[in-house]
């Protein structure tokens, strides 16, 4: 099993890069182990940390902190993106910016920081990623509902009311999903997902961060 440096290099190893040069070893195992890592470091952080909240809303919150919208929100945080191995076929299309993938690449590193460094690290390692989102509770609405955190906002702004346009791309058994919100019938974001509402989750927090920055100015 490889450990620290080349442990890490699989993580970052997304399987187009892996097919385009001979089959090498990919990502994906790690990135169901970090999966599970992730939901129980989380999970356990909400029971202890909310003692009031009922089984619903600990459910609900869970769900976004684990979501592909909020870990894309967290790669782009630490400038994941930049380091991920991938095919020219991704590289060209925006790979490293895609939420899926740095969603998968998130789970994929903790996947590894846990074989290398073992359950307590891992755990710790988790809850520093997740945190600035619950520090920021704005955002951390936005991630938890998007399209209606978006529709709220373009809203208020008099932007109007979002409108998605969806297609799919690949096999059926490996299908990907592009979303595009438009406003005022003007393209603004672009989401992408293994299903049709996270693709539209993506492209409606994507929107939304514009909308805010723009506001801000």
């Amino acid at each position: 099993m490889p450990l620290g440096l080349e442990l890490l290099e699989l993580a970052l190893t997304h399987r187009s890069f892996a097919y385009e040069n001979g089959g090498l070893p990919h990502n994906e195992r790690l990135e169901f182990l970090g999966d599970s890592i992730l939901g129980q470091a989380v999970t356990v952080m909400l029971y202890t940390e909310n003692p009031t909240l009922d089984e619903g809303e600990l459910a609900k919150r869970r769900a976004s902190l684990v979501s592909s919208v909020a870990l894309a929100e967290v790669a782009r945080a630490i400038g994941l993106g930049k380091y991920i191995k991938l095919g020219r076929g991704e590289e060209l299309t925006g790979g490293h910016d895609k939420s899926s993938i740095l969603a998968d690449t998130v789970e994929a590193v903790i996947g590894a920081v846990y074989l290398d460094c073992g359950e307590d690290v891992a755990t710790a390692f988790v809850l520093r990623l997740i945190r600035p989102l619950l520090e920021n509770p704005e955002r951390f609405g936005a991630a938890m509902d998007p399209k209606t955190s978006l529709q709220e906002l373009s809203t208020r702004l008099g932007r109007g009311l979002p409108a998605y346009a969806v297609k799919d791309s690949g096999p059926d058994h490996s299908k990907r999903f592009h979303a595009t919100v438009s406003l005022g019938g003007d393209p603004v974001a672009i989401g992408t997902g293994t299903s049709k509402k996270q693709a539209e989750m993506s492209a409606a927090l994507e929107a939304w961060t514009q909308l805010q920055i723009s506001h801000k100015k």
